[in-house]
């Protein structure tokens, strides 16, 4: 068993909503005893039953109650919650009170701060544009390209208020890159920011919204927010945005009033779509993922209030860009009426320790970053427990790639103590978790600590067989609400199950490489299309990461396999700090530490310096590139990588 990190005591168990969750449901349906364990077998064998007490749990506002909870029990094609009409926007603006909704905080220190009844006003006009002015309805597409600021957050309630889709990129994604996505979707409406900033520099984006304008005709409307650049030259850049047709945000609120008590939210069927997400597309063109609005709504509710234990005095934040689910899932935070904090730019500018300060400043309660960042922490030896007051933390979230056992330690011993860090994992393909926290439950190092509520998770080994205490493929049995309701432009649903069910008909394959602990636990390898396969024995790349980058001298690392003599022969790049070369010593302390941590199979057959490790616009790392580019194959999409030219260095490795 796993190092013990950290364990909630029996008072604080019976103060989350968790646990008055399952009291509510051993009281009902007589269940044996109050364990976790017990609620989740429980969940997964009687999903109609479970996400019936979800959703009242959970207060969904619905205009029209439902008929009927499940239908058929298909992968894919179950039909949840017939009958119901809801309205996803109002969900989240449940809440009109004073009471602070969203903090956005600049790298820069510029800040604002918006209550509930502002957000709710802000919103409803906007919508009243959108609708009146710009002729936006049901099932249109709004684009958007803003950063992680306020005016994201009033235009996707606002699109979605009215039954339209909501569909985002992050505005550094180059020009191809967004028009391999928008042009799929064919948008009616585009919101782009004037300017972004990341690191201390800003970076225009005219340039880039013309170009998109030209080539989407469906185009109608473009709005320009000025709320991530207040200092521009106005006047000059009034005439210079109307000249390609364009308006500004803060323009078109201003522009009418609608009345106060006037709403705009239409009411919809349960799996009416509400955001079309991306698959990464680094080998081809991305899906287009479609997520409706009661499946996505009820997944969030329950891993935000019962596995997260969100309450109203909460105050959350996440480091993420927009065009990321966990944007989608920390918005959805509104829902619980805490408050958001809308970080945007760089974690370690202008300092390293960026974003525990924020949490000091802003005395946040749910901090989530990468274990990246963590890794960044560690390497520059930054100890927020010395000098930063995190007395109002009391949850760390983690998702993007596994995080290590020594991320674990790290923070335990210089974070802070008594914090619950819930590492998390699941993916734009379900805009939510298939495993994460949970306060009832102790940390253990390298592991996360659950499976999430009505997620039927089991671990398949080569011959489909569910195993525990094995590695294996994540696969889901049971139908659950968050499943996408179809791929875009899909008609017969053949990419869609191409997708997940391919390998295993009937049966979810998401693409993980995973063990079930005995405890409950779950350990997370990394990719299963990445993992290798030296000698017919099944590694995870990031049991070979987690060892590197604990090397003192390793900033970052990528493992990949090279095809040789009928084998997969083991290939790792590194990134060592400035002025370090890769020499034989590091090389060889490099392989005695995997060996030693890992096993004798583990060990690289090469070890070669690189400048930077090559990773998708959310950070995560792309084995399928490199291992494309080392075997002489060319990676179709570039413009999915926050940096394509890193590509370059390892072409002439393998020659």
């Amino acid at each position: 068993m796993k190092e013990l990190l950290w364990k909630p005591s029996q008072e604080k168990i019976q103060k989350t909503q968790m646990y008055s969750f399952l009291k509510h449901v051993q009281k009902k349906y007589s269940l044996s005893n109050d364990s976790y364990q017990t609620l989740h077998t429980w969940s997964v064998k009687n999903p109609a039953l479970f996400w019936e007490e979800v959703w009242k749990f959970c207060g969904v506002i619905a205009s029209k109650d439902y008929t009927q909870v499940m239908g058929k029990p298909l992968m894919p094609g179950t039909k949840w919650f017939q009958g119901a009409k809801l309205n996803f926007a109002e969900n989240l603006l449940r809440f009109k009170d004073e009471r602070p909704a969203l903090i956005y905080h600049r790298e820069d220190g510029e800040m604002i701060t918006w209550s509930y009844a502002k957000l709710y006003k802000q919103v409803m006009q906007l919508a009243f544009i959108l609708k009146n002015d710009f002729g936006v309805q049901k099932n249109d597409r709004v684009a958007s390209l803003l950063p992680n600021c306020i005016d994201t957050v009033v235009a996707m309630l606002a699109t979605t208020a009215l039954g339209a889709i909501w569909s985002s990129c992050s505005p550094d994604f180059g020009f191809k890159g967004i028009l391999d996505r928008f042009g799929q979707i064919e948008p009616k409406v585009l919101f782009a920011p004037s300017f972004y900033h990341y690191n201390g520099k800003t970076f225009p984006v005219l340039d880039k919204v013309k170009m998109i304008q030209k080539a989407l005709p469906s185009l109608k409307h473009t709005v320009i927010s000025t709320f991530d650049s207040p200092v521009i030259p106005l006047e000059k850049g009034i005439q210079d945005y109307e000249r390609i047709g364009v308006c500004f945000f803060s323009h078109v609120l201003e522009k009418k009033k609608s009345s106060n008590s006037e709403q705009f939210f239409e009411q919809l069927p349960f799996d009416h779509p509400v955001y079309i997400m991306y698959s990464s597309g680094t080998t081809g063109i991305p899906k287009c993922i479609v997520h409706g609005a009661g499946g996505t709504l009820l997944q969030h509710l329950k891993e935000l209030k019962l596995h997260t234990d969100l309450k109203r005095e909460d105050i959350i934040t996440y480091y993420t860009t927009c065009g990321w689910m966990m944007w989608n899932w920390l918005v959805s935070s509104l829902a619980c009426g805490s408050t958001l904090v809308l970080y945007d730019g760089a974690t370690v500018y202008p300092t390293t320790d960026q974003l525990w300060k924020l949490a000091e400043q802003h005395k946040i309660t749910v901090l989530g970053s990468s274990p990246k960042y963590f890794s960044a922490c560690e390497k520059a030896h930054v100890e927020p427990s010395k000098n930063i007051d995190l007395s109002s933390l009391r949850t760390i979230l983690s998702t993007g790639s596994p995080l290590s056992e020594e991320n674990f330690k790290w923070i335990y011993k210089h974070v802070k103590k008594d914090v619950e860090l819930a590492s998390i994992c699941g993916g734009t393909d379900i805009i939510s978790c298939f495993m994460l926290g949970n306060s009832m439950l102790p940390v253990y190092s390298g592991e996360i600590q659950s499976l999430g509520l009505g997620m039927d998770v089991k671990v398949y080994d080569e011959n489909a067989k569910p195993v525990v205490g094995k590695k294996g493929e994540l696969v889901c049995e049971t139908p659950f609400p968050s499943m996408p309701v179809s791929f875009w432009n899909d008609p017969d649903g053949k990419k869609y199950k191409k997708a997940y069910f391919e390998n295993y008909p009937g049966v979810w394959r998401h693409g993980d490489f995973v063990e079930l602990t005995k405890h409950g636990g779950v350990i997370v390898y990394g990719r299963s299309d990445a993992t290798l396969n030296p000698g017919g024995v099944r590694i995870g790349t990031a049991e070979i990461d987690r060892i590197v980058e604990t090397h003192p001298d390793i900033l970052d690392s990528i493992v990949v396999g090279h095809n040789a003599d009928n084998d997969i022969e083991i290939v790792l790049f590194v990134v060592l700090k400035k002025n370090k070369k890769l020499d034989d010593k590091i090389k060889n302390e490099l392989i005695e530490n995997i060996k030693k941590e890992a096993s004798p199979r583990h060990k690289p057959k090469y070890i070669f310096q690189v400048n930077e490790i090559p990773r998708t616009l959310s950070g995560k790392k792309v084995e399928m590139a490199v291992t494309q580019i080392i075997h002489g194959e060319e990676v179709k999409n570039k413009d999915a990588l926050a940096n394509p030219q890193s590509l370059e260095q390892f072409k002439n490795f393998f020659k």
